[in-house]
């Protein structure tokens, strides 16, 4: 099962008000499906694959019957949900180094809707029946309630203070609709993200060869690659990036277009296998990204289409 998406407020700026509207905060993590439907716990991604031994924390999970939730793990930094601090524990897959992890960068897995119970299908019940449901849950620690608001305005005037990423808009009497991003679901954030490729990179101007920013892509309509702009702000492993990049190599651009020569010259091509998260402020009217920052890889999830914001 892939989970539901959300479309992004029109304007940008603000979730949508009315009495039919619950909101919460939108939290800066990775999405993930706790299934125990088969028998077994599964911590499900975006892309289908089975993170459990990333995060051996929620193993309390595998109690639960005939149960899928949907939330976000989320790691704490200065007091906030940090995706950087969580990039760390995302990629594990040895679980004797995620259970060492676990005591110096903990999670905590932050619910907010229930597909199933007792084997039950509960997707096509409205979305206050499901937040009732999961709040009869005894949900044991590190696993938390993503709390409900009535009031979007006061909700973003507070998420944007608190440095929160921003807020989600869920229509009270919507059902559940796997893989598909609806309508009733919305949201509006302070600062977008997205999940962008690496075309190549270009090394430091202080002639050391060292990674310093890195070439963006995205697939346009047709599946050709199309160019969000370069990218040096928060490169904290530049070293271990590089060395990702090091056999992707190539010997010309994968991009459907000329770059200006500011941008191509130097550049290393590789061929566009590497996923990362991007923050950034908003697009150019060519599609570049302004303030781009670099978040980390990612793997439990694809790229994002040119066409999102």
């Amino acid at each position: 099962m892939q989970p539901m998406l959300a479309t992004a407020a029109t304007p940008p700026d603000a979730p949508p008000a009315g009495a039919g509207w619950r909101y919460e905060v939108k939290w800066d993590g990775v999405r993930i499906l706790a299934d125990t439907t088969g028998g077994r716990l599964r911590l499900l991604g975006r892309n289908g694959r089975d993170a459990r031994a990333a995060y051996p924390e929620l193993d309390v999970l595998d109690a639960l019957p005939g149960a899928v939730l949907d939330g976000e793990v989320v790691a704490m930094r200065d007091g906030v949900p940090s995706f950087s601090a969580l990039a760390e524990r995302m990629h594990v897959r040895d679980r004797a180094r995620a259970l060492r992890l676990s005591t110096r960068l903990p999670i905590s897995y932050v619910v907010f809707d229930v597909l199933s119970l007792y084997g039950v299908d509960l997707t096509r019940s409205p979305l206050d029946e499901r937040r009732a449901t999961l709040e009869r849950l005894d949900l044991p620690v590190p696993v938390t309630l993503s709390p409900v608001y009535d009031d979007g305005a006061l909700l973003w005037q507070a998420t944007r203070e608190q440095g929160l990423e921003g807020v989600v808009a869920k229509r009270a009497g919507s059902t559940y609709q796997p893989g598909r991003r609806s309508p009733d679901w919305v949201k509006a954030v302070h600062r977008a993200t997205r999940t962008a490729l690496v075309c190549g990179w270009r090394p430091e101007s202080t002639g050391s060869g060292r990674l310093g920013s890195l070439l963006l892509a995205a697939p346009g309509p047709d599946g050709e690659l199309r160019y969000l702009g370069k990218a040096g702000s928060g490169l904290t492993d530049a070293m271990g990036l590089q060395a990702l990049l090091a056999p992707l190599r190539r010997d010309g651009s994968p991009l459907a277009e000329d770059l200006p020569p500011e941008d191509s010259r130097g550049t290393v091509w590789v061929e566009p296998r590497v996923l990362v998260d991007v923050r950034y402020l908003a697009r150019t009217p060519t599609g570049r990204l302004r303030q781009p920052v670099i978040r980390g890889v990612r793997d439990d999830t694809d790229v994002d289409p040119w066409e999102q914001r």
